[in-house]
């Protein structure tokens, strides 16, 4: 072979080299970034702050949002611990990976635990997974584990809890804590016997995790009370928390202040109603603290996955207002022949289509909003959709646009008395919004009756509809204008 064959030999051979230590290098970038996040999801800190994520409920969005307000706030304060979620299987990926990447959280994946209690009498479905929470005697990674329920608010960090035993929790009822938060030390032996125990149908009064940690720890109500050592060291054992913990809401309301002596005022904690949680944006200013929750929510996660929906239904409504407007003048010139003997039915109808209609306005926009946006968006965006739906009614069936929207003006003012920030406590509060409440009721039956009377006087002159079959007026039709 001569030189020149040789030559052109290599020059053939040296695009598949370039593209060999192309390929080689790709790869290798991808496992520096696969390394990079196996890394991100080893332990950073010896302790942690752990909740939990799982699917099953109509609420499940709801919960994802107020888990990443939870988790945001405990980075913004600085923690020096993990943020763990466990999370059930099921719980969808891009969830799992925005936890993970935006929230800076540890995700443990976790099969469901099944529910023993299920077919007691007084088990309450939204329960039934409750008992995944057990998993963090799982997380042995860790010397302590501060276990959260979703509705905490955090007022200020609170790693001293570390420092506590091996169980930990506050009673909110006297005899009976609560598990929104407490600490626990995790042990697999621990873990195991826990499952055992759900097997062999341990007793549990409600069926849930409260239940049966309650059956498992009997005698913490007879335990000291946790005080953290000032050089920093663990104790061992088991303790009672100060309530200042896990400051109930309710407590809030009948004072409108905090006044809780023993611990520091440090969480608070929503064990209200379902529909009553802080993320909703009914929460205020029925109860004032939905506020503040909204508030941390607005300086960590923001709302911009809300916001795109709150300006598509504004520009909904105000558009249905306006074409309704412009049809008005079509509406008040329909008209009717005289009644035949069947034409009383008809007007049965209409009277039962125009009272649902108003009633319609004033639920509809309420179930439409989202229900995490911002309190003051959401009231906003309900005022703004029962108006516009209430002036398309008082169009379409030609009703005074006043007598529909006094009820809508009241709420405006009960809106008002329950925000006032000045009441000396909840209970001034309370009879203020009572006598609120007396106070509207003559208004709206008066509107109610002004309808009524409206409807019935529309439908006396036969002037709603044309009747079907005819295309032009006769001399018998008569006209509201």
């Amino acid at each position: 072979m001569t030189t020149s064959e040789k030559s052109g030999s290599v020059w053939s051979l040296l695009p598949w080299r370039v593209g060999f230590r192309m390929i080689l290098g790709f790869w290798m970038v991808l496992f520096c970034v696969a390394i990079e996040e196996a890394s991100a999801e080893e332990v950073k800190y010896r302790n942690a702050y752990a909740s939990m994520m799982y699917m099953g409920t109509p609420r499940d969005y709801e919960f994802y949002v107020a888990l990443r307000v939870m988790l945001r706030s405990l980075k913004q304060l600085e923690v020096e611990a993990d943020l763990v979620v466990i999370a059930s299987k099921d719980v969808p990926f891009r969830w799992i990976d925005d936890m993970r990447v935006e929230d800076g959280a540890k995700v443990v994946v976790v099969e469901n635990v099944d529910n023993p209690y299920k077919y007691q009498a007084n088990f309450n479905r939204r329960f039934m997974l409750t008992l995944n929470k057990l998993y963090a005697w799982s997380l042995i990674d860790y010397d302590r584990v501060v276990m959260l329920d979703s509705d905490n608010l955090f007022l200020q960090k609170t790693d001293e809890l570390f420092q506590c035993g091996q169980f930990c929790a506050v009673f909110i009822n006297p005899c009976i804590f609560h598990t929104g938060l407490f600490v626990l030390q995790p042990s697999m032996e621990v873990f195991k016997d826990m499952m055992h125990e759900l097997e062999n149908g341990r007793k549990n009064s409600d069926g849930a995790d409260q239940g049966f940690l309650v059956s498992y720890f009997p005698d913490l109500l007879d335990r000291p009370m946790f005080h953290p050592p000032a050089n920093g060291t663990k104790l061992n054992g088991y303790y009672r928390l100060p309530l200042g913990y896990q400051m109930d809401a309710s407590y809030y309301y009948l004072k409108l202040r905090w006044s809780i002596p023993c611990g520091p005022n440090s969480v608070i904690t929503f064990p209200s109603a379902l529909w009553l949680k802080p993320w909703y944006w009914w929460s205020w200013p029925v109860l004032p603290l939905g506020l503040a929750w909204h508030e941390q929510r607005r300086h960590t996660l923001g709302y911009g996955t809300e916001v795109p929906v709150v300006l598509i239904q504004s520009a909904m409504y105000l558009l249905a207002m306006w074409v309704s407007r412009l049809a008005r003048p079509t509406f008040s010139k329909l008209c009717y022949r005289r009644p035949d003997k069947n034409f009383s039915l008809l007007h049965t109808g209409l009277k039962t289509a125009a009272m649902w209609s108003v009633l319609a306005s004033y639920i509809v926009p309420f179930f439409l909003a989202p229900r995490t946006i911002h309190p003051a968006l959401g009231w906003s965006l309900y005022l703004l959709g029962s108006s516009s739906l209430l002036i398309v009614v008082a169009n379409a069936f030609l009703l005074p646009a006043l007598a529909l929207l006094t009820p809508w003006l009241l709420v405006v003012g009960a809106l008002g008395v329950m925000a006032f920030p000045y009441y000396p406590d909840g209970v001034v509060r309370a009879l203020m919004v009572f006598g609120y409440g007396c106070f509207c009721a003559p208004f709206i039956w008066m509107s109610l009756l002004r309808v009524v009377a409206s409807v019935q006087t529309s439908l006396d002159r036969e002037a709603l509809f044309p009747k079907l079959g005819e295309s032009a007026q006769t001399p018998e039709c008569t006209k509201l204008y």
